[in-house]
Parts: C-alpha cells; sequence; structure tokens
C-alpha cells in the first residue's frame, strides 16, 4: 500500500486517490487505478459509501457477463455481430474493474472501510468472476462444441488462484515469488494483471471469439503453473 499525505483532506484529487491504490500489475496500475481514482473522487463529491461501489460494480460486471452468456450461441450462429457483444463485454468488464478499485481508494482517503465492506468486496469479487468465466466457457463451447467438458471444469477452477492469492497477498503474511519491479518483469506478470486479462479477453470475443478456446487454454496453463509454483514457493520457505 502506497502512503499518502493529503493536501486537502476534505476536497482530495485524483491523485490523492490513486496515490493510495494497492496495485494489481501494469496494466492495472496505469489504467483501471486511474479510472477508478475518477470513480471515487465522483463519490467522495457526492457523499457515497465504498459499498455503494462494489455494488455497482457487482451489478455492471455480472450484467456484462450475463449478455455474453445469453448470446453466444447468436453470435456463434452470426446472427448476433460479435463486435457488439465482445466490446460492450470490454467496456462493463474494464468499468466493473475500476469501480472495483475506486471502492477501496475511497474507504481509505476517506476513511470509511469497515470489516464489513471489505467482505462484501471479496464477495462481490468472487460473483464477478465466476460470472466472467462463465462468459468465457459459453463463448467457448459455442464457438467450438468439441471443448472438452474436462478443460471448462479445470479452467473454472484454476482461475479463481488469482483472486484466491491476491487476498493472500493483502495480509500481514504477504509474499510474492518475484520481488522485481523492474519494466521486463512487469511487462511478463501482465498474464496475470487482471485489467489486462479482461481487455485481452473482450477484445478476442469482439473480433476473434473463435479464439475463446485458446485462451481458456492458455489461462488454464498460466494459473495452474502458478498454483503448483505458489505451492512449491510457500513448502519451501516454511521448510
Amino acid at each position: 500500500m502506497h502512503s499518502a499525505t493529503l493536501a486537502d483532506p476534505a476536497r482530495p484529487s485524483v491523485a490523492d486517490f490513486h496515490r493510495v491504490n494497492r496495485g494489481g500489475g501494469l496494466f492495472s496500475e496505469s489504467v483501471s487505478q486511474w479510472l477508478g481514482a475518477v470513480f471515487a473522487l465522483v463519490a467522495q463529491r457526492l457523499g457515497l459509501r465504498p459499498t455503494a461501489l462494489t455494488l455497482a460494480n457487482l451489478v455492471l460486471g455480472l450484467a456484462a457477463s450475463v449478455t455474453v452468456v445469453a448470446l453466444a450461441d447468436e453470435v456463434a450462429a452470426g446472427t448476433v455481430p460479435a463486435w457488439v457483444v465482445g466490446l460492450a463485454a470490454l467496456v462493463g468488464w474494464q468499468v466493473a474493474y475500476s469501480l472495483d478499485c475506486a471502492d477501496g481508494q475511497l474507504a481509505r482517503v476517506t476513511k470509511t472501510g469497515s470489516p464489513a465492506g471489505a467482505r462484501v468486496d471479496v464477495l462481490a469479487d468472487v460473483a464477478a468472476q465466476i460470472a466472467l468465466v462463465a462468459a468465457l466457457s459459453a463463448t467457448a463451447v459455442a464457438q467450438r462444441p468439441s471443448t472438452p467438458t474436462w478443460l471448462v471444469a479445470l479452467f473454472a477452477g484454476t482461475w479463481m488462484v488469482n483472486l484466491v492469492t491476491s487476498v493472500m497477498q493483502s495480509g500481514p503474511n504477504a509474499a510474492s515469488m518475484v520481488t522485481s519491479t523492474s519494466l521486463p518483469v512487469r511487462l511478463v506478470k501482465l498474464v496475470r494483471d487482471y485489467g489486462a486479462v479482461i481487455f485481452v479477453a473482450g477484445l478476442v470475443l469482439a473480433f476473434a471469439p473463435a479464439l475463446t478456446f485458446w485462451v481458456i487454454v492458455a489461462f488454464t496453463i498460466v494459473n495452474g503453473g502458478f498454483l503448483l509454483a505458489s505451492i512449491a514457493f510457500s513448502a519451501r520457505a516454511s521448510l
């Protein structure tokens, strides 16, 4: 967490909100956290609580994913343009994620966070990511009916590694396998940057939905590999 000193606690700026962001990766810090800071500023001016942003994130994220699921077969059949659904999902997911960034910024700057609010935030993230996994899986199956059931199950299971590890890294016992913050390392870590991942997913849905099968293959390998590496890293440290 970044330390911050507000020039005027009663009138924080966008930069003040961004300064207290919790990271998330190169894309998230450069795009999602800045947009989140704008949302946090607007919310602060309107007197909204952080949980209001959390719930807005949940509703928007679910709406985008449900739309993709509902229209997956129509997109595959060519009766609904893929670019319309894909771009709607891309924008919806990105704005939802930026709202997710904003609720924490708002809580830290205005000191209005609470244990209950933190729980709602985590639960909303779980729900939104389950819906995202369903959207990508439904598209992959619609585009390629021969997609193995075991692959979809493995994709869904390993996807949650991102959420679990992000929660684990926010506590007092947080640790990172690769602590370097150099640009090459941060570029490599984009494969696990949620903001970058949903950006790529939206582009694929919009312009090359047939590749969704390979997207879920790729992220199953990445997340499964990261899980095994994390277990080995933690086990070695504990021994």
